[in-house]
């Protein structure tokens, strides 16, 4: 590899060229970082502290604020700490590093969204059986076939571009390292690569797309037998589960479906699925989400009369 590239690190040019815009951008980025672990870890700590909320639903939702607190710091950290600097840079390895991190906990996203709406089919369609098909190790299986599947997906898209010559340039027209940009890099010819990866992951996408909005049309139509509590509240899991869908899966397709190329809108819509999406997933999911509201009141009590009797104990010491 050494031998076939000259090009020992890349040069981000970022969102904008302007000093003073990077410096508002940076405290905007950064507000919306902390806000997006600060939104997932609490998911994951009401998920695991209330035991009503230990169910299959939740134990998909946890993971995904999981996956969502960890692929948001595959991004934003770096490209904010890049808007301090007059030139950002990163290593040939730091950027493969990125882009396999990137790929593996979306594609991870991709399956583990599925497997959500599996669960939701199940638990709408055959409640009866529900306790009998998702049980615990069904959901642990579920959850080991996302990571594998995002695994294979982003080893799959970091080989088709270490495999490729870069000779230079070496300036890449966006704020993290992706597929695209980096093909146009390549002193190569990448039309056939550019295929495998509109293969690999634009028509993915599409395909299940397409088959979970069909599988939560199913599960709409279904509602029209339960009762008028039970059809509000699977209706109101379904529109969060429905809009999660929408938000990560649209912008991927617009990304991936099409030749090789980069458009100005690519930074926008990178911004919106890797940094903005993980930050309005914690929103979704509570504010549509009686049940984990409740939950968070529950635990936000706990937490106040522990912190009480800790005061009231220090007090008589």
């Amino acid at each position: 590899m050494e031998s076939r590239n000259n090009v020992t690190e890349f040069v981000l040019l970022g969102l904008t060229q302007n000093h003073a815009m990077q410096k508002i951008l940076f405290a905007v980025f950064l507000i919306i970082y902390l806000l997006t672990i600060v939104g997932n870890i609490l998911i994951i700590i009401t998920v695991i502290g209330i035991e009503s909320l230990r169910s299959p639903m939740y134990f998909f939702l946890g993971f995904l604020s999981f996956m969502d607190a960890v692929y948001s710091t595959v991004i934003v950290p770096k490209m904010t700490l890049d808007m301090l600097y007059e030139t950002a840079t990163i290593s040939f390895q730091a950027c493969m590093v990125q882009l396999f991190l990137e790929h593996l906990f979306g594609g991870a996203e991709v399956f583990l969204l599925i497997f959500m709406a599996y669960d939701r089919y199940v638990a709408i369609c055959k409640p009866l059986y529900y306790l009998v098909i998702m049980r615990w190790h069904v959901c642990v299986r579920l959850l080991v076939v996302s990571w594998i599947g995002g695994f294979m997906h982003s080893l799959v898209q970091l080989l088709f571009i270490v495999s490729l010559p870069f000779c230079g340039p070496n300036i890449i027209d966006h704020f993290i390292c992706d597929m695209y940009p980096l093909l146009e890099l390549s002193c190569t010819d990448t039309y056939v690569i550019g295929i495998s990866v509109v293969a690999n992951g634009g028509a993915i996408c599409t395909i299940i797309f397409v088959l979970l909005l069909i599988s939560y049309g199913v599960i709409l139509h279904s509602l029209k037998s339960q009762s008028s509590e039970g059809r509000q509240k699977a209706l109101s899991t379904c529109i969060s589960h429905i809009t999660v869908v929408v938000f990560f899966f649209a912008p991927c397709i617009f990304m991936y479906v099409r030749p090789v190329c980069t458009f100005p809108i690519d930074k926008s819509l990178t911004v919106f699925y890797t940094i903005i999406t993980p930050m309005l997933n914690p929103l979704i999911y509570t504010l549509r989400n009686t049940e984990m509201k409740n939950a968070m009141r529950k635990l936000w009590n706990r937490k106040m009369m522990f912190t009480c009797k800790v005061m009231n104990v220090l007090a008589k010491q």
